[in-house]
């Protein structure tokens, strides 16, 4: 249906006599995030509305109108027709990532022009999807990271300031007064963490 589908890289802002070599084609931007509300009054976590952005354009030789609804041949797909591929194929997918579902926007005209004999025509079409932010302490920093795919691990990659590794648990007192047994200012077990018996009293 499309030669590529590819992350937008400005390509309507220049040569578009060269650009309509790859069409019919799809392209993917991020849109922005229009706006963060805390998800509770402890404003611990926050969710973050995000919009996300898929671009559609063909041209063809006949019409402009064939340009947009498609043709008889199977090489005239028309922007009509991918529009309605990629919202059938997105609306209320969430693609494996820890987001809600993808909600189909607006879909709006970018390019309606002729083009060197060619009628160009290019969408773009809007989902929004949201996600829960988890924000640091206030004065902290963040943990070191090893692990590739957790976020955090950029601030270890790229040499950031981390936080002081705290110190292991190395016993739990346990303060209680059964009947019989020791006492509150002196309690009876004493668990030790780091596998010496000898420190137990």
């Amino acid at each position: 249906m499309v030669r590529e589908v590819v992350s937008y890289g400005g390509e309507l802002d220049r040569d578009l006599g060269n650009m309509v070599r790859c069409l019919p084609a799809a392209w993917v931007t991020f849109g922005g995030i229009p706006r963060t509300e805390p998800c509770s009054t402890s404003h611990k976590r926050f969710r973050a509305y995000g919009r996300f952005v898929v671009m559609v354009g063909d041209y063809n030789t006949r019409s402009e109108q064939a340009g947009r609804q498609g043709g008889a041949r199977v090489d005239e797909v028309g922007c009509y027709r991918m529009i309605y591929a990629v919202r059938r194929l997105l609306t209320m997918q969430s693609l494996g990532l820890e987001i809600t579902p993808f909600l189909p926007g607006k879909v709006r005209t970018l390019y309606n022009t002729q083009l060197e004999n060619r009628a160009l025509s290019v969408f773009a079409i809007e989902f929004d999807t949201s996600w829960v932010e988890t924000p640091l302490a206030q004065g902290a920093w963040p943990a070191r990271e090893e692990r590739d795919e957790i976020p955090d691990h950029l601030f270890t990659r790229y040499r950031g300031r981390l936080a002081e590794p705290e110190a292991p648990v190395r016993r739990i007192g346990l303060s209680y007064d059964p009947p019989g047994i020791g006492s509150r200012d002196h309690p009876a077990d004493l668990i030790n963490l780091d596998g010496d018996p000898a420190d137990e009293s």
